[in-house]
């Protein structure tokens, strides 16, 4: 009930304490951008293009390469924490991430601060919410604020805020989740990103986030060419997306099979930007100066050539996507709308010299055209829609920001083509919560702790990082799914999850009726037990499978082999080494069976000694998946 006075104070205290944050969050990062860079984003990219490389490489090799040894520090911090409680936990970590965003993007770092200071939002509203109004009913509609808040202070526009929020959170939100009344929630949306904005504006100026051009719309002849701009931010857009996909896929592979440890990836991330920038130094993270130079709004500074322009555009998706996948710590909508307008300003000049230099046959030379700062704007919203699905907030923020009524109708055709082409090919999979993939049989399990010897992804199945857009932007996704899945699963029993029809084999079971009796009762495997059922071990398909091939290779008649000659084979088959019990909940068994790498767990009344006891069920993720 909005009237009541606890709804009225925790929306406003969201705003209040997420514009503070996130004025702090951004004075941090000028602090750490002057102190490793001595004024030198202050001059603009294009004099450090015009310097002499030898007085200037070290710097910007080495400043990024910096930056990403203290995210690799901090990062480490963030996993030491998991010994905490989870209120505990969650507040240190979301400051230890901030603080992580802050160095990566005061250190030039191709990523941006408006995903952070959406989760600086998201956040806060959590605490307020477990602090001030504990009504579940109201859980979502302060996330959504606080996510409402996070964009209206970081672009100082309050309106893109509300729609940020309904179409980030209370859109993709589930149905069970929406039992608040869209009036309520909207009303907390607007107080909490009204009362952020504010505060940024006075913390940090009532400048907009990047000078922005006088918009420049000369007729409605212009509009398909808007159209064909939207066309190509939407097919940039995708390949900005699958090569993040990617390249986090590769980092996860280097991790796991060639053994590199994850603190080394955000010094190399950072080393390879300080590369890079040496020939791109407009790559490099300084605010929105850059995005004011590729605009051409600032004076006395000569503006990029349309080769230059297209270069910039690969050459900063790579590097931002390597920032990701290398794990430093910042936002892709900064880096989109750097992207879109380098593309609109290049693909205006294109457009500018084509028809200068058109046969006069064809008679182009009389549409007018508009400037390519036009182009330039209409490609950023354009852009941002398609990377980070998000097509009303675009079209406001730009509209907000230019304040024009003409750029509208450009704006709504470029970002609804340029959304339409990625939306197909972009899906929300939160990585960290439990969900079910399509074959139904393997799944991705999100743990309450991260340790050294505990993963979040269970390592039988490739993370789901392909069209996924959390993992490219990771404040689209927090309706906090995953931390109510955690509360539930501490509330539920290994003893109402674990499957309690399963096959018991002995060793002197011919591995003929085992393969049999698994199919029967239509199991992957069976539990071995004695003669007194007392459980030996357990046997899965997979096990009998490799045995096959190795008793084909032998000669040997597959008919007459027993169990006891595929456990005595190879030590490590068969071999249980940790079982559940019925009164166990099945957070904790879920963090044993990714510890061990176990897809099946028996369910024993009691522990004897190495295990062993009398089975009374079989534990797997699938079941535990339907039970929650």
């Amino acid at each position: 009930n909005f009237n009541d006075p606890r709804v009225i104070v925790s929306a406003c205290s969201v705003g209040v304490f997420t514009g503070i944050a996130v004025v702090l969050f951004n004075n941090g990062v000028h602090e750490i951008r002057d102190f490793f860079w001595d004024g030198i984003p202050y001059r603009g990219a294009s004099w450090l293009r015009e310097e002499p490389l030898d007085s200037v490489w070290v710097r910007v090799i080495f400043v990024p390469a910096c930056g990403g040894l203290i995210v690799s520090v901090l990062n480490a911090a963030r996993n030491a924490v998991s010994e905490a409680s989870y209120s505990a936990k969650a507040a240190l970590g979301s400051v230890l991430k901030a603080l992580a965003a802050c160095v990566t993007l005061g250190t030039g770092n191709s990523l941006g601060p408006e995903g952070p200071s959406v989760e600086i939002g998201s956040s806060i509203a959590k605490e307020i919410h477990s602090l001030l109004d504990k009504n579940p009913q109201t859980k979502l509609s302060l996330l959504a604020a606080g996510s409402a808040a996070g964009i209206s202070s970081g672009f100082n526009a309050a309106v893109a805020g509300c729609f940020f929020a309904v179409e980030s959170v209370l859109w993709p939100s589930s149905p069970a989740d929406s039992s608040v009344s869209l009036t309520n929630t909207t009303s907390m949306v607007i107080l909490s990103a009204v009362i952020a904005s504010v505060i940024s504006e006075v913390g940090l100026g009532s400048e907009p986030a990047f000078k922005v051009p006088e918009y420049d719309f000369r007729s409605p002849g212009e509009l398909p060419l808007y159209l064909l701009l939207g066309l190509l931010c939407g097919l940039v857009s995708l390949a900005f997306s699958k090569l993040t996909s990617y390249l986090l896929g590769v980092v996860d592979n280097l991790n796991k099979d060639v053994g590199i440890p994850k603190p080394v990836f955000p010094i190399v991330g950072g080393l390879t930007v300080g590369v890079i920038a040496l020939a791109y130094p407009e790559i490099l993270y300084w605010g929105f100066d850059n995005v004011d130079l590729l605009l051409e709004s600032r004076p006395f500074v000569k503006g990029l050539s349309g080769d230059l322009l297209f270069q910039l555009v690969a050459v900063k998706i790579i590097a931002t996507s390597l920032c990701r996948a290398f794990g430093l710590v910042g936002g892709y909508y900064a880096p989109s709308l750097f992207i879109g307008a380098a593309t609109g300003m290049a693909y205006g000049k294109f457009i500018s010299f084509a028809i200068a230099q058109s046969d006069p046959a064809i008679h182009l030379s009389i549409l007018e055209v508009a400037s390519p700062q036009a182009y330039g704007l209409v490609g950023m919203a354009a852009m941002l829609a398609g990377v980070c699905q998000v097509p009303l907030t675009a079209v406001l923020l730009l509209f907000e920001l230019t304040q024009d009524y003409r750029i509208v109708l450009p704006l709504l055709g470029a970002v609804g083509l340029s959304s339409w082409i990625t939306s197909g090919q972009m899906k929300r999979k939160d990585v960290k919560g439990t969900k079910a993939l399509e074959d139904g049989n393997r799944y991705t399990i999100q743990q309450p702790e991260e340790s050294e010897n505990t993963t979040s992804l269970s390592s039988t199945e490739a993370p789901p990082y392909f069209n996924n857009l959390c993992e490219v932007e990771s404040s689209l996704c927090i309706d906090d799914s995953s931390i109510r899945t955690k509360d539930l699963e501490k509330r539920i029993f290994v003893k109402e999850a674990m499957r309690t029809r399963y096959v018991t084999v002995m060793t002197s079971t011919l591995l003929t009726e085992a393969v049999t009796l698994m199919l029967t009762e239509k199991q992957s495997c069976a539990i071995i037990v004695d003669n007194d059922n007392l459980l030996l071990g357990l046997l899965t398909l997979t096990d009998i499978h490799e045995f096959s091939k190795f008793a084909k290779d032998k000669s040997l008649d597959s008919k007459v082999l027993f169990v006891s000659e595929i456990c005595s084979s190879d030590g490590a088959k068969c071999k249980v080494p940790w079982t559940a019990t019925p009164t166990m909940d099945i957070l904790s068994a879920e963090m044993i069976m990714n510890k061990y790498d176990l897809s099946h767990v028996p369910v024993i009344s009691e522990r004897v000694k190495d295990c062993r006891g009398q089975p009374i069920g079989l534990l797997d993720r699938e079941c535990i998946s339907l039970t929650c």
